[in-house]
């Protein structure tokens, strides 16, 4: 039987290093020589199925205890984001309650002056959704490496942003690349997942000038620390069904997103699919799956100073990060 490990990134007094997590226990690297070749995660993401077979042995030391005077002290660690992906696609509007949501707030004026109660507008989108997951395209953008955060790293909220939101996500790592992937393959190019929140500035979606060019992703998305990702990647092989995990986001201690990822409108072979017909997948790279219902629009409530959010999603941890 296999031990379940996942993979982190640590920062020490001696520095940064690469580290295996298995039971809460944090072992570094460099405890095992047959590990000492990956430097970072980056290493290992490059040569994914040949790290597999040192990697779970170096699972099975720890889990028997034959490490125990390796384990690092919680308190003594800083714990960073997994690695730095080359690039980062994000899924939007991809959570059939998440996307109905935000167009009945969106739209509910237009709706309303139609004479559409409540009820009727929610099922007018959806039966919008049904249609879209029948014959749609996933919405894919990209973020940049400067927005990119730790697990428990602060985040600044931007002076120019009026509606800072939370987006708590499933997001996978490829151990592989390539281009025009068949989705029916898709998933032998996924490493492992872990978590991510998309954070976003609603009021700067629709800032461009002029507005008829559509969103404006670096205004609304790209902020410095706006995507922080982690504690940890943990391999695939680990994650029984992506499509059923459980995601939960707490502000404040009190739960607004409580979901599973069974709600995606298009599942993760699609998106896969999609995305590399129009883009070169790498090794190393990220993908996050898109949010479920529960952000600040459906709540009326945004982030300010003094917010904490924690982001758990079933088996794969849990990040906590303060808004300063």
């Amino acid at each position: 039987m296999q031990t379940k490990f996942g993979l982190m990134t640590i920062e020490t007094q001696q520095g940064i290093e690469t580290a295996i997590w298995v039971d809460g226990q944090v072992v570094p690297f460099s405890t095992f020589r047959a590990l000492e070749a990956y430097k970072s995660l980056d290493d290992v993401l490059s040569a994914w199925d040949a790290a597999m077979e040192p990697l779970q042995r170096a699972a099975g030391e720890v889990a028997e205890g034959r490490c125990a005077h390796q384990v690092l002290d919680p308190d003594a660690i800083a714990i960073r984001a997994p690695h730095t992906p080359k690039q980062v696609f994000c899924t939007g509007a991809n959570y059939r309650q998440h996307v109905v949501d935000i167009v009945t707030h969106r739209f509910a004026d237009r709706y309303s002056k139609e004479g559409l109660s409540d009820d009727e507008i929610r099922a007018k989108i959806q039966d919008m959704m049904d249609e879209r997951a029948r014959s749609g395209t996933p919405y894919i953008f990209t973020r940049i490496q400067s927005s990119y955060a730790g697990p428990f790293d602060d985040i600044t909220l931007p002076p120019f942003a009026e509606q800072p939101d939370w987006e708590a996500e499933l997001a996978l790592v490829f151990k592989r690349g390539g281009q025009n992937i068949d989705r029916r393959n898709a998933m032998d190019h996924v490493a492992g997942y872990l978590v991510v929140n998309d954070i976003t500035s609603r009021d700067q979606i629709f800032t461009a000038d002029p507005k008829d060019l559509g969103a404006d992703w670096l205004h609304a998305k790209n902020s410095p620390g706006f995507f922080p990702m982690g504690p940890m990647i943990v391999p695939a092989q680990f994650v029984e069904d992506p499509h059923n995990l459980k995601i939960e986001l707490k502000l404040n201690g009190k739960i607004m997103q409580d979901a599973r990822t069974d709600d995606m409108i298009f599942d993760i072979p699609h998106q896969i699919e999609v995305l590399s017909k129009y883009a070169r997948i790498m090794a190393g790279d990220l993908l996050a799956t898109g949010s479920p219902s529960g952000n600040g629009t459906s709540h009326n409530r945004y982030l300010r100073p003094g917010d904490v959010m924690e982001v758990t999603i079933e088996g794969l941890g849990t990040q906590r990060s303060c808004c300063v």
